[in-house]
């Protein structure tokens, strides 16, 4: 601005520059649950003094009413808006002697209301059963898919999320090449990972059973049974060892499995009851141990709860594991979400939006 000044009857005028920044360049917004981010450039021309901060600020379109936010730097994130409403969002610098100019407006986003935590269930295939002996010796049942359940799982709004359903394992065949249980495969949801339950020990040659979320069970002959993952599942049962011996229950996500009683097979460990989907459901059981001096067993695992397949009688092939699911959910006062893959069944009931994996996809808030 101009300064006057009286010198020896004339008038001078000296320019004093503008003393507050220039106008940030405006970068890009993104809209999030009930919140907007939006980049920007800083001013070279800072004006008078060092920059100290800056404002941004977002404006409803539909009525031109204004939220601010602070920051010292790009992006500022501009909280308490409006769900389903469109912002543009200007920023301005600060220096010691005021704001600057406001840069032009971004592009328009629409705020979205996407939950910040969910709930998950995250159950893997269940083990195939052991075979059973061509003689005698029942075949071990197979390991339940690992078990996995919270709440306050943080979830972020506009970032697609990876779900994996795992498959369950082959049951062994008799007397073919694989006698002993397949384990089953992994089911995971972003960082959560349940391990697929370990095989069942075949009846005849005494193979270990395999280990997983939990065990697959032991047979005759030395077949150990198969170890759970704490916290997923438990080991597998014992056979006790003779030659008619039944083979060791499958372990289950709440109990070992069961050992042997002579020639009939273990028991099969417990699952766990849960009603994340709105039902009250059992998942995750193991798979019964074969009996050691009949036929009969090798039923296959109940698909999408990730039980263990059955243990084969004599002569009788295992069991075929059970798939797993994944299952999350949260309050329905919340959005649904903004992109699914993978055909997830949803469901809203008593409060809550239910998405059932049964198959492999996605899911982005």
């Amino acid at each position: 601005m101009p300064i006057n000044q009286r010198i020896a009857g004339y008038v001078s005028a000296t320019y004093q520059p503008l003393k507050v920044p220039n106008a940030p360049s405006i970068g890009t917004t993104t809209a999030g649950s009930l919140q907007v981010s939006t980049t920007f450039t800083a001013p070279s021309n800072v004006g008078g003094s060092a920059i100290t901060g800056y404002i941004a600020t977002a404006r409803k379109t539909s009525d031109n009413t204004t939220v601010s936010a602070t920051g010292s730097s790009s992006p500022i994130v501009i909280t308490g808006l409006t769900a389903g409403a469109a912002y543009t969002v200007t920023v301005a610098a600060v220096n010691s002697y005021g704001p600057s100019p406001s840069s032009a407006a971004s592009n328009s986003v629409t705020v979205t209301n996407a939950p910040s935590t969910v709930e998950y269930l995250v159950v893997a295939g269940g083990g195939g059963g052991g075979a059973g002996d061509n003689g005698n010796g029942g075949g071990g049942g197979g390991g339940a898919g690992g078990y996995r359940t919270a709440t306050g799982f943080s979830v972020t709004s506009g970032v697609s999320i990876t779900v994996t359903v795992g498959g369950g394992g082959a049951g062994g065949d008799t007397p073919g090449s694989a006698p002993n249980g397949s384990n089953g495969t992994n089911s995971v949801f972003s960082s959560i990972t349940s391990t697929g339950g370990g095989g069942g020990s075949t009846g005849g040659t005494g193979n270990a059973a395999g280990n997983g979320g939990s065990g697959g069970g032991g047979s005759r002959n030395g077949g150990t049974p198969g170890t759970g993952i704490s916290g997923q599942g438990f080991a597998g049962g014992n056979a006790n060892g003779g030659s008619t011996s039944g083979g060791g229950g499958g372990g289950g996500a709440s109990s070992v499995g069961g050992d042997t009683a002579g020639t009939t097979g273990g028991t099969a460990g417990t699952g766990t009851a849960s009603s994340i989907s709105g039902s009250s459901l059992t998942y995750a059981v193991g798979g019964t141990g074969g009996n050691g001096s009949s036929g009969g067993g090798g039923n296959s695992g109940t698909s999408n709860r990730g039980n263990g397949g059955g243990g084969g009688g004599v002569n009788v092939t295992g069991g075929s594991g059970g798939s797993g699911v994944v299952i999350i959910r949260y309050s329905d006062t919340f959005d649904a979400a903004s992109a699914t893959t993978g055909s997830p069944t949803i469901t809203v009931a008593g409060g809550y939006r239910v998405y059932t994996w049964t198959g492999s996809g996605s899911i982005t808030f």
